[in-house]
């Protein structure tokens, strides 16, 4: 049924996550509603949802251009990751 794409547990483990993530935001939305908005040092109003999809877009950008430049392995762009994604959650 799920031939078209190669799943592989990596795969799998990321889409769990993404999901995961999502689900307890919105646990945490229904607990205390309003998202939790402020103003980052981007300038931006942002709620707890825009900063989760900005930490995930960032890190897909973060290990795309690192595949493009260095390869593997890919604990480099991983230690980065999960920086950008405090950091988009602390200051953002």
């Amino acid at each position: 049924m799920f031939s078209w794409m190669a799943w592989t547990w990596p795969t799998a483990l990321i889409f769990i996550g993404i999901f995961s993530a999502i689900g307890f935001l919105t646990v945490v939305e229904i607990k205390y509603p309003g998202g939790a908005e402020r103003k980052g040092i981007l300038g931006l109003t942002t709620t707890r949802g825009d900063r989760l999809f900005l930490s995930l877009l960032g890190t897909s950008f973060i290990f795309l251009i690192w595949l493009g430049l260095i390869g593997m392995p890919l604990w480099g762009p991983l230690f980065i990751s999960i920086c950008w994604g405090i950091l988009c959650f602390w200051k953002v």
